[in-house]
């Protein structure tokens, strides 16, 4: 089976040599031509491994490496005209790699080769979790997309779900209602709070959740939310 590679450049030139370059080596690739483009391609399937710009429309590359790692271990390949030392390691924060543009395209190939042999030798070992139970009764069947209460099934929107896997995918991390609006609405400014405010408090609702005394989806004052659940 071909590996699927996601590549997000808005040079077109450089994107097209990449793309050919790639698919000669036998690889799936898909080409998104900005940062939400990128997005919103890589919550719709699975893929092997990204290559991203830093310098992109919409969402910048250090923000899509963001939102990935808040869903997939993936490895993730920045590519960047920067060259300092500085950059370098500002972009590996959120990246598992960097490679200077201009990129001769046997190193490009190389580092792709490489960082799918660790990427199979992780999917050997890893064990895919389908659903986690919390304390005061919630369960999250995350293959089914299945909220539980107290073994009642909650119907929750595709928005909502999104939302309370996000949260509890990382857990104990506060979200601002812009990085969830991004995420979730693949939109790239937050013009009014209202929408995420409105979703987060219909999934409260739904799960019973108080606001003074939550259990599972915390307000941090003045910056966002988090999600507190204890797993059982």
């Amino acid at each position: 089976m071909k590996e699927k590679l996601l590549l997000i450049e808005d040079d077109t030139a450089i994107g097209r040599i990449v793309k050919d370059t790639l698919e000669q080596e036998g690889y799936y690739v898909t080409w998104s031509t900005t940062g939400l483009e990128g997005l919103a391609d890589f919550q719709t399937q699975p893929f092997d491994l990204v290559l991203v710009d830093w310098m992109l429309p919409e969402m910048d590359g250090l923000t899509v490496c963001q939102n990935i790692r808040w869903e997939s271990d993936v490895p993730i390949l920045m590519m960047s005209a920067r060259k300092e030392d500085a950059d370098k390691v500002e972009g590996l924060q959120g990246a598992d790699d960097y490679i200077a543009k201009p990129f001769s395209l046997e190193e490009l190939k190389a580092r792709v080769a490489s960082h799918l042999r660790r990427w199979r030798r992780y999917h050997k070992q890893d064990v895919i979790e389908e659903h986690t139970a919390y304390a005061n009764g919630l369960t999250i069947d995350w293959q089914r997309q299945i909220v539980c209460v107290y073994q009642q099934e909650i119907a929750l929107t595709q928005k909502e779900f999104a939302l309370v896997r996000l949260l509890a995918k990382n857990p104990s991390q506060t979200f601002t209602k812009e990085e969830l609006y991004q995420h979730i609405w693949q939109q790239a400014t937050l013009e009014d709070t209202h929408t995420v405010t409105v979703h987060i408090k219909a999934l409260r609702e739904k799960l019973k959740d108080s606001v003074k005394n939550p259990n599972f989806i915390q307000t941090v004052w003045g910056k966002g939310y988090r999600f507190i659940g204890e797993p059982l």
